[in-house]
């Protein structure tokens, strides 16, 4: 027999793998909380014991796939040698995510949608990408030493990219992409550290 905690384990997966799939197929604002809670064979009750409401599931859900997308980049960081394949690695973890199933991003997508018509959601979402962006424009310094500015810059652009292979993965190559990534990092350098940190 399962314990309460396992129990509640449970319902949360439940209720995370319902969102996931819902906010897929109907978007954020299209998913309501009855939906998630059905689809979850839960009740919304159980949504908002758990998550506190849309938002909470929302960026439960992301803060999830985002950590482990994190870790996997970070792995491949570490390993890379050069700042060319310090950006294939991030290109590579944003074009083609393995956390999430791939679906991550396309709900990055959708979150920032939500954001723009709701206030609360949108605090979040600015607090979790300057996180984000302190966290890049400090590995760039290591890198190349800028100073930054970098992390914005960086993600703003993976993620354009991101978007427009979407609509056309013709146009927008890796090669293009891991050319536009390193431009970024090395215009915002100190010119006479690239060479040495490259």
């Amino acid at each position: 027999m399962a314990t309460q905690g396992e129990r509640r384990a449970q319902t949360r997966r439940a209720l995370l793998d319902a969102a996931a799939s819902l906010f897929a197929e109907r978007g954020v604002d299209g998913a309501s909380i009855d939906a998630i809670a059905e689809a979850a064979d839960r009740t919304s009750g159980a949504v908002y014991d758990h998550f506190g409401g849309k938002d909470g599931i929302l960026f439960a859900l992301l803060e999830g796939w985002v950590d482990d997308a994190a870790a996997v980049i970070g792995a491949e960081l570490d390993s890379a040698t050069n700042l060319e394949e310090r950006m294939g690695a991030l290109w590579r973890n944003i074009s083609r995510p393995v956390a999430g199933d791939g679906n991550w991003i396309a709900l990055e997508h959708e979150l920032w949608i939500y954001a723009t018509r709701n206030e609360e959601a949108r605090a979040r979402l600015a607090a979790r990408y300057r996180a984000a962006w302190a966290g890049v424009d400090e590995a760039a310094r290591g890198w190349t030493g800028a100073e930054g500015g970098v992390g914005a810059a960086l993600l703003g652009l993976l993620l354009g990219l991101e978007m427009m292979r979407r609509l056309d993965p013709a146009t927008v190559t890796d090669g293009l992409a891991v050319a536009a990534l390193c431009g970024v990092v090395t215009s915002l350098a100190p010119t006479s550290t690239m060479e040495v940190r490259s």
